[in-house]
């Protein structure tokens, strides 16, 4: 069997391999490398791929993989681990979702050779990393403002995909068709089964998030018979069906529900009103379902989204 290569070093067995990738330059000549980290096993199995901060202002699971990394937990018992702690060293640097060039990574995938920077870096993973790996975990958080329940997202109709995303174990999986040009999706097409984390918000730590992250990736090498971790068992809420409640008006908004709570239909979630006192308008639930996203900013405007609901 031929033994991998990545960015022309040769990963041994049974130790860690530390690779450092260089992606560019900055205008000060400083510069910018993918920091990879390769577990091997002595023994023959699996590949798993942890990614974090494709998009560069998503902390958690930086985090995520940052402590599992420190706490020295991902050598196989069986097969091999890479780990990308953090992909988007740009949109790191500067607090933000995009690289210099403006674009979003995760919409340039497969990449180019000589395209911008984000086709760049998208076509080093593409070629230097997704050869060698047979399943993912690619974690991501909501938005600016947007707090997202910790859940995997995946394609329910494929069977690895629930799999895995069960043994996983998150509080919920959540029905979620690939995005063109994503990183999922164009690994979908090399026959690799990358599953997307959800948890926390942007620009912000969120401990309950990051614990989910590290207790699924424990739970999942587990599955894969990858290591012995002796992680309990969750049993995830499947969500198949979700929807945004927007914004009637503009207003302040005051939820009267948490993130991850059960929701009855037409039941009050929360509040709209005007900063004089003279109108209140209330959300409610269009249905039965859970609520896996909720928008933190008090001042909002008509057509934001506010509540993720899910069936």
């Amino acid at each position: 069997m031929t033994e991998p290569v990545i960015n022309g070093v040769p990963i041994p067995r049974g130790q860690l391999t530390q690779i450092n990738i260089p992606i560019s330059r900055l205008p000060s000549h400083t510069l910018i490398d993918l920091n990879v980290f390769v577990y091997r096993s002595k023994v023959e199995g699996p590949a798993l791929l942890l990614t974090a901060g494709l998009h560069g202002d998503e902390v958690n699971g930086i985090e995520v993989i940052r402590r599992l990394i420190s706490e020295e937990t991902l050598m196989p018992e069986r097969g091999m681990v890479i780990a990308i702690p953090l992909v988007n060293v740009y949109g790191f640097i500067h607090n933000s979702r995009t690289l210099p060039d403006g674009k979003d990574l995760n919409r340039c995938f497969p990449g180019s050779v000589n395209g911008s920077l984000a086709n760049r870096l998208a076509f080093i993973l593409m070629n230097e990393i997704i050869p060698h790996i047979h399943f993912g975990v690619d974690f991501h958080t909501g938005g600016s403002r947007i707090s997202n329940y910790p859940q995997i997202r995946c394609v329910l109709g494929q069977p690895m995909n629930k799999d895995l995303a069960s043994a996983f174990g998150p509080p919920f999986i959540v029905q979620s068709e690939m995005i063109d040009k994503s990183f999922r999706k164009e690994a979908a097409k090399k026959e690799k089964t990358i599953l997307v984390f959800e948890g926390g918000e942007s620009l912000r730590l969120d401990e309950f998030a990051i614990n989910h992250g590290k207790a699924g990736v424990r739970r999942l090498m587990q599955h894969l018979d990858m290591k012995n971790h002796r992680e309990k068992v969750q049993m995830p809420i499947v969500i198949q069906d979700t929807t945004w409640l927007r914004a009637k008006n503009s207003g302040i908004f005051n939820s009267f529900v948490e993130c991850g709570s059960r929701i009855t239909r037409n039941q009050p979630l929360a509040s709209i009103t005007d900063p004089y006192g003279e109108s209140q308008t209330i959300v409610r639930s269009p249905q039965e379902g859970y609520i896996i996203g909720l928008n933190n900013m008090p001042v909002i405007n008509a057509g934001d989204a506010l509540i993720h609901v899910g069936a």
